[in-house]
């Protein structure tokens, strides 16, 4: 478990290439959904951009390729988000950030909280549960297993936690935009220069 494998060596680059792979599968993924970055879950990502973006996880390839559980645990992670992005990818760039925005928020407005919380518990738990099965199964021992099941895990966490996070916006959004349709009915007639310094900026989706 704690093995390193020597820089420059026959395991370091396959680590490597795998990393390469993975990370790159994200961002592949990430810019087909969404080029601008405006439906990017992540905050960091987002705060980074393509460019330092970039250079971080090549940076992050480099150090982690030296340690196989940290490699196999990251590329895991990657590959399924990758998958997950790809799935609604082609969705997000043939509608336009905005337009897939709104039709998303709208979507969300409509739904029972309740349902789709218990969606996405169903979508991370089940995998979750594939990713602790396996590192039950490796008893600690056995790399491959235990790393792949790691990286499921974090995987299922961080759906949960970033999809959490956009839902939260999305309903502080729409919050906004109601109390401002109120306003106008109700007569108050607030300027939209007024409304721009009270409403925040609309809710990501992750990716």
């Amino acid at each position: 478990m704690d093995a390193t494998a020597p820089f420059a060596s026959r395991d370091y680059f396959l680590l490597l290439l795998l990393l390469v792979f993975a990370r790159g599968m994200d961002f592949l993924s990430t810019w087909i959904a969404t080029p601008n970055l405006a439906l990017e879950g992540n905050p960091i990502a987002k705060k980074l951009g393509w460019k330092w973006g970039l250079l971080l996880n090549l940076l992050l390839v480099v150090v982690l390729a030296r340690w196989p559980l940290s490699a196999l645990v990251i590329a895991t992670a990657s590959v399924l988000v990758a998958a997950r992005n790809f799935q609604s990818a082609w969705l997000m760039r043939s509608l336009g950030e905005d337009l897939y925005r709104d039709w998303y928020l709208e979507r969300i407005r409509e739904t029972p909280i309740t349902l789709y919380l218990f969606c996405l518990a169903g979508n991370t738990l089940l995998t979750a549960g594939v990713g602790a099965a396996l590192i039950y199964a490796s008893h600690l021992r056995l790399l491959l297993p235990f790393a792949i099941g790691m990286g499921m895990v974090a995987y299922a966490i961080a759906v949960a936690l970033y999809t959490l996070l956009a839902v939260w916006r999305l309903r502080r959004a729409a919050r906004n935009v109601e109390r401002r349709q109120n306003a106008f009915a109700n007569g108050k007639g607030l300027t939209p220069e007024t409304w721009a310094r009270v409403e925040t900026r609309s809710p990501d989706k992750i990716v």
